[in-house]
């Protein structure tokens, strides 16, 4: 099992004890209303090409697609929903450990979430994540990759139990968020991997990242 798996695995164990079975089941059902949107199956695929994009990141400077591209061989996009969840956090710090080799494949990390610069500096500071975290406000980028959905309206009083306002974290006035998702762009613009998930407690694995990676390079030779 992944170490990533594992973290996630741990945690549901103990959240679910500590939750009641009206909230489990208003979580189990919101979920798989979101699946039955069937958002996965327009997301961007494998194969598909990247439009070149411009974002601002956590400190307020421009990252722009082609130059990452210019000075890697690969962006890997990895979309979370914020600070404020759990499973995000987790992966990140996952993402974290699989840095160096990124670094050694070429391979640039750009993580991107809709949330404010500040919540973004926090999280930065407080995970000591060494990657860009770029602010995709509006969830615009997140549109043109098909993966934005409107948070369930009986998910709403349970995230306010929790101590989560994701109005704030935003600050958009809107509760659309980001899927789970990852996305492995060679230097061609081209989609090489892809990973989608409506369920918010299944991520992308980190070593399948380094892995298609690797194919890819392979296939190249």
């Amino acid at each position: 099992m992944s170490k990533l798996q594992d973290d996630i695995n741990k945690y549901k164990e103990k959240f679910e004890t500590n939750v009641s079975d009206d909230v489990k089941e208003t979580i189990t059902k919101s979920t798989n209303k979101l699946k039955e949107l069937n958002i996965k199956n327009n997301a961007l695929k494998v194969g598909d090409q990247v439009d070149s994009f411009t974002i601002l990141n956590a400190n307020n400077k421009v990252v722009n697609l082609d130059e990452v591209l210019k000075k890697n061989k690969y962006a890997v996009l990895s979309f979370y929903r914020g600070l404020w969840c759990p499973y995000c956090n987790m992966e990140l710090r996952q993402l974290q450990k699989i840095l160096p080799s990124l670094n050694i494949l070429e391979a640039k990390l750009l993580t991107l979430t809709p949330q404010t610069p500040d919540n973004s500096l926090s999280q930065i500071e407080k995970e000591n994540l060494e990657f860009e975290v770029l602010c995709d406000k509006n969830n615009a980028l997140a549109r043109k990759f098909g993966i934005v959905f409107t948070l369930d309206e009986m998910l709403k009083p349970v995230y306010e139990s929790f101590g989560i306002d994701i109005l704030q974290s935003n600050k958009n006035g809107t509760f659309d968020l980001p899927l789970p998702a990852t996305f492995v762009i060679n230097s061609n613009h081209e989609v090489i991997f892809a990973f989608v998930d409506e369920d918010h407690t299944n991520r992308c694995e980190p070593d399948d990242i380094l892995h298609a990676i690797k194919e890819d390079l392979k296939n190249r030779h």
